[in-house]
């Protein structure tokens, strides 16, 4: 080896030492994190699964403790029987987990104009606004409830109170409710002494002055209710959400408001160590428990 020339002694040992940590590095750590997790932490090391029939050994996995899903029919309607969970801005896909980057700004809709197509052939359905879609789920989750779903900033009929003033500057001589298409009756009649007009779809109001109008409406719905988690994968609800949903749950299942108010309580969990955040409830868990109840 000593006769070997310098540099071919510097790539074998650069060599002995890739075969070295790669076999530190790529196996024998892997293999021992991994025993450690399997026999330590089973259940979390394997994507704590949750069985519709944990008794049962051949019980089937119908959701992580971890990841949210939706507890809808085809057509995306609430199954009134399940609480349900936040909104998720991708479904509740791990593969697509996100948020949807929409800020408190985005307030404009974009109407769909009637006989339009995309730029793949199909219907034109314009576009919803940050906010208008936080109104339309108040609107939603109200309605499930039977509670108000008015909410600041919203309209009646579940859209974003904004209106497009011109000029942008001085005295109004015209405004539109930009986010209800005609033929739909402005939120308010008369801005400013000028008579509010409903918006025509395809219209360009980008000169106009934008103003939101928040109202007089007070928010019974809570937030998470209408807003998507940053991962769109949140398993949990907050505690105001979950009682909310109590009395439509009890009565579609014929429980007592206690008994399951009871349940909401054994599968909320504490802040994140003991200060950070906010108590939530594992909606998936909590909805498997009831399914036993009945069972």
């Amino acid at each position: 080896m000593e006769r070997l020339p310098s540099w071919i002694r510097q790539h074998l040992a650069a060599l002995r030492a890739l075969l070295v940590l790669t076999l530190v590095t790529g196996a024998i750590y892997p293999l021992l994190v991994t025993g450690v997790a399997q026999a330590v932490f089973n259940g979390n090391a394997n994507g704590s699964l949750l069985r519709k029939e944990p008794a049962q050994k051949d019980g089937k996995d119908v959701g992580s403790a971890l990841i949210g899903q939706s507890f809808t029919d085809e057509d995306g309607t609430p199954i009134k029987k399940y609480f349900q969970s936040r909104p998720s801005a991708g479904g509740y896909d791990p593969l697509a987990s996100g948020a949807s980057n929409l800020g408190p700004e985005d307030v404009l809709d974009t109407l769909p104009v009637p006989g339009a197509k995309d730029n793949e052939g199909n219907p034109d359905t314009g576009r919803q606004s940050l906010l208008t879609e936080v109104c339309a789920r108040s609107k939603a989750v109200g309605e499930l409830e039977g509670v108000s779903g008015a909410r600041p900033y919203c309209t009646g009929d579940g859209v974003g109170a904004v209106l497009k003033v011109f000029p942008a500057v001085g005295t109004p001589t015209r405004v539109v409710s930009v986010n209800q298409a005609c033929p739909a009756t402005p939120f308010i009649p008369v801005y400013q002494g000028v008579k509010v007009e409903c918006g025509s779809p395809g219209e360009d109001y980008s000169a106009g002055r934008t103003v939101p109008v928040r109202g007089n409406a007070r928010a019974v719905v809570p937030p998470d209710a209408v807003t998507a988690s940053g991962s769109g994968l949140d398993p949990h609800i907050s505690v105001a959400y979950a009682e909310l949903q109590a009395p439509r749950v009890a009565r579609e299942r014929g429980l007592g408001l206690d008994t399951v108010r009871t349940l909401i309580g054994r599968h909320t969990t504490g802040r994140a160590l003991g200060f950070m955040g906010e108590p939530g409830v594992n909606v998936l868990e909590l909805n498997l428990d009831l399914d036993r109840l009945k069972g």
